[in-house]
């Protein structure tokens, strides 16, 4: 899988993924990551990436006509690549949402900052895509979460895939406790049932607590 990455501070996402499990998709040649500098398809001797909203108001939109010249640049040499634009309004990240990409053979994320994109950047959109109902400084944080994500998912890349199965999400639930050694902490025991070394029990339990779990979750 190839994986673009076009931001105007490309150098954030250096620390991210060389660490983990992007590090190693990276080394073994299971995913491709390019940082893609929005500033470098600049024609003026500032670079300048943003200017001001039409009608007034504050902060600083980024320009149309850099990015729309790095996406031009890059389905140059990769014309099937699906686009992403990070946008408040864009439909919500799910792991649906990640397996689907993990599908795909490149993708390419736009990363906003300031007060976002002028709209005519959402008309290069494949899809977008937001990954909550919040606020956040810099559109590569949420570039980062959702590569991670997806990269996770491809095959090799984890050591046991057995334990993709039993994440959270995975099956529409919130993964069950887990607990490891010692057996009593501070007062605190692991559950009994964990302990007795029966299977089938232990596969019950696990399923009612996934499921107490998720009600807790999204009921409130």
């Amino acid at each position: 899988m190839k994986i673009y990455l076009l931001s105007i501070y490309p150098k954030v996402f250096e620390s991210i993924f060389d660490d983990g499990i992007l590090k190693k998709a990276k080394r073994s040649q299971l995913a491709k990551f390019e940082f893609v500098n929005i500033r470098d398809f600049t024609t003026d001797k500032h670079k300048t990436v943003d200017d001001c909203v039409y009608g007034g108001g504050p902060g600083m939109l980024l320009k149309p006509e850099p990015i729309y010249k790095a996406i031009d640049s890059i389905k140059s040499k990769d014309k099937n690549v699906f686009t992403i634009v990070l946008t408040p309004e864009g439909n919500l990240f799910t792991q649906q949402k990640a397996k689907e990409y993990s599908k795909k053979e490149s993708i390419a994320f736009i990363c906003g900052r300031y007060e976002g994109f002028d709209e005519r950047v959402k008309l290069l959109a494949d899809e977008k895509i937001s990954i909550g109902q919040f606020i956040i400084s810099r559109g590569e944080l949420a570039a980062s979460v959702i590569v991670d994500a997806i990269v996770r998912l491809l095959p090799e890349v984890l050591g046991n895939q057995e334990s993709l199965k039993e994440e959270s999400f995975e099956d529409g639930f919130v993964e069950y406790p887990q607990y490891t050694r010692p057996a009593e902490f501070r007062g605190l025991r692991v559950p009994s049932v964990l302990l007795s070394g029966n299977h089938t029990i232990i596969k019950k339990w696990r399923k009612e607590n996934s499921l107490k779990i998720t009600r807790e979750v999204y009921d409130g």
